[in-house]
């Protein structure tokens, strides 16, 4: 997974000014590299390793269709009137390890600098650690991989979870003391050793939902609040040792975090979208669900905890909004 090269539509949380932010981008060393890109925070490009690759280049007909795409979601999030939202989107194609979704955050209905803007953890590469960013609607969406089909997930907790996420997404000292000061894209869900975007995500909710003690250690307090509400992490079937190997020599990888049992058991278990929403509705029963996705001629608009199709396929309740 490569990090990208600065992009000053995203503002840093934890300083003053804004600042653009380098985020992070992700055969044995082709398959290691993959599964970097699929657990990482950020927009997923392949490039140089060890450099900040540039933004990738969007063509004008592809970024009007995003826009409309992100039309789209705003005007479903505006019917909802709600404060915060959780969003996913996807970056590369994440089929080979059961995942669609790659990068989560909280859109802010109100607070942030724009409405629905997304709050996040990406990787600064420029300082080799995690941040806090703030960062449009549009351009979020935008970081996807593939402009030609993409997916956004959003979950709306009922009206008390939401309002209390809102206050916690707000809250600028919970935030940062629920920040990990090393980055590793796949961060073991039960350490604070290392964090990912999806880990401080997990760990807001419970901020949230919970009680954390600013004068403790908050991350500890966070995990221990998520394992006793039967928080179940995403677990990754590596099923093959030399991937691991490999994997390990990634700059965005560790395997000190996890435990002996899960690494011989060629395994990882990560926090990812998926099993953040699972643990929203098992949370929050009346939690609803809104899938989106683009496929270059139109956007689909499905309800429900239940995925679109694979290839942005409608089903027969799903609203579908041709592209102009």
């Amino acid at each position: 997974m490569v990090p990208r090269a600065a992009d000053p539509r995203r503002r840093d949380l934890s300083r003053k000014p804004i600042r653009p932010d380098p985020a992070l981008r992700g055969d044995a060393a082709a398959l290691a590299l993959a599964l970097a890109l699929s657990l990482g925070c950020g927009d997923a490009h392949a490039g140089l390793l060890r450099e900040c690759a540039p933004p990738r280049e969007l063509t004008l007909a592809q970024r009007e269709r995003l826009l409309q795409f992100v039309v789209a979601i705003k005007s479903e999030l505006d019917a909802t009137d709600a404060p915060a939202a959780l969003i996913a989107r996807t970056g590369i194609d994440l089929e080979r390890w059961g995942q669609r979704y790659s990068h989560g955050g909280v859109a802010l209905g109100a607070g942030g600098d724009t409405r629905w803007a997304v709050r996040q953890l990406y990787y600064d590469c420029g300082e080799g650690r995690p941040r806090i960013y703030d960062q449009g609607l549009s351009a979020f969406v935008f970081g996807t991989d593939d402009p030609r089909l993409g997916y956004v997930s959003v979950v709306l907790p009922p009206p008390e979870a939401a309002a209390r996420l809102a206050r916690a997404a707000l809250d600028r000292p919970l935030v940062l003391a629920l920040l990990g000061t090393r980055y590793s894209a796949n961060a073991h869900a039960w350490s604070v050793e290392y964090q990912n975007c999806n880990q401080w995500l997990a760990e807001l909710l419970a901020g949230a939902w919970g009680a954390i003690e600013l004068d403790g250690d908050a991350r500890s307090q966070a995990q221990g609040w998520l394992g006793a509400q039967h928080y179940e992490p995403t677990t990754f079937e590596v099923g093959w040792r030399p991937l691991m190997w490999v994997a390990s020599a990634i700059p965005w990888l560790h395997d000190d975090d996890h435990p002996e049992a899960d690494k011989d058991a060629l395994r990882y278990r990560v926090s990812m979208p998926a099993s953040i929403e699972a643990f929203v509705h098992a949370q929050w029963p009346a939690a609803r669900r809104i899938e989106f996705c683009h496929d270059g001629t139109r956007v689909v608009i499905h309800r429900g905890w239940n995925a679109i199709a694979p290839g942005c396929r409608p089903g027969p309740d799903d609203r579908v909004v041709p592209f102009e």
